[in-house]
């Protein structure tokens, strides 16, 4: 597991990255938060110097289960409990809400999970399964986020393109009335509805785009480029990324049916950006390919852009 990942569960199959307890059914939010290993809070206390005077202004973020510091923090920092952001969720979703996956990365600094919407949408042919996830920090280094992942259930890529109308993505501060800015946060459901709207008419226009065998190798070679300083090593290791890419587009099972287009050629990437695993592996890959999993990902960003500036 990597260092990063501190608990975490996931539905039926093993997930990609290969972290965390399997569940049999997707849980309801109460037992999420025992499987997660969430079910704790956040305690506030006040700092003080070596010689016990008080720091004004800032604060310390405790977790009560192990009294484990998990950041700094300004006075004005108000905290979403965990079990708040399960409640947020389940409110937001509905009555039944199951969720997919949830976790604690850092040491509880981070955490996140992941809700599956309750509806399903056939675009183009393609079942996509649409995820709510919600992300929020207790270290003070970043926002909550309310976000939309839409997945192609076929193969389980995701598909979260850079549309220019469509926001699929909230995000607030620690600051302030909180739970009157989750409230604002309902809009969430509409802008899914939106983003789900834009995506499908943009899955038609790359349909629409037919790629000849000298444009998949070219875009490839843009996505994956080889420096001009690069050792025999790094020649090697780029020729077996683009190979495998390649792969992705020409043999892919699901995409048979799709046929040479700048659809099946954002599928590839999707799939290779998602699944493929790294020539070199750091402490925290894991981790980082996870988020970009979940959050979009820079690669499939721009092999759409370069399929849309053909």
């Amino acid at each position: 597991m990597a260092a990063n990942v501190e608990s975490m569960f996931y539905v039926r199959e093993a997930p990609w990255h290969g972290l965390g307890t399997k569940v049999k059914e997707a849980p309801t939010s109460n037992d999420a938060l025992i499987l997660a290993g969430l079910n704790w809070q956040v305690l506030q206390e006040p700092i003080f110097t070596a010689t016990n005077e008080p720091i004004e202004g800032y604060k310390v973020n405790i977790r009560d289960s192990d009294r484990k510091p998990l950041g700094v923090v300004t006075s004005r920092y108000k905290v979403i409990q965990n079990n708040e952001a399960f409640a947020f969720t389940d409110e937001l979703l509905g009555e039944g809400v199951r969720y997919e996956t949830a976790g604690s990365l850092q040491g509880g600094k981070k955490v996140w999970l992941l809700a599956h919407m309750p509806h399903e949408y056939i675009i183009s042919g393609e079942q996509i399964s649409p995820y709510l996830l919600f992300s929020n920090t207790h270290d003070g280094s970043g926002a909550i986020k309310v976000a939309l992942t839409p997945i192609r259930v076929v193969c389980q890529n995701t598909l979260n393109l850079a549309l220019s109308k469509a926001n699929r993505c909230w995000s607030m501060i620690h600051t302030g009335d909180i739970h009157e800015k989750m409230q604002e946060a309902r809009d969430t459901l509409l802008r899914a509805e939106n983003y789900m709207q834009e995506l499908g008419q943009e899955f038609e226009n790359l349909r629409m785009k037919k790629l000849s065998d000298r444009q998949v190798t070219e875009y490839i070679e843009i996505l994956l480029p080889l420096e001009d300083n690069s050792t025999p090593q790094q020649t090697r290791n780029i020729r077996k990324l683009r190979e495998d890419m390649k792969r992705r587009y020409y043999d892919a099972p699901d995409l048979q049916h799709v046929g040479k287009n700048a659809y099946r050629f954002v599928n590839a990437v999707s799939d290779f950006a998602t699944h493929a695993e790294p020539l070199r592996k750091t402490a925290n890959y894991k981790e980082n390919m996870f988020a970009k999993t979940v959050e979009g990902n820079p690669l499939i960003d721009k092999a759409y852009q370069i399929v849309c500036a053909a």
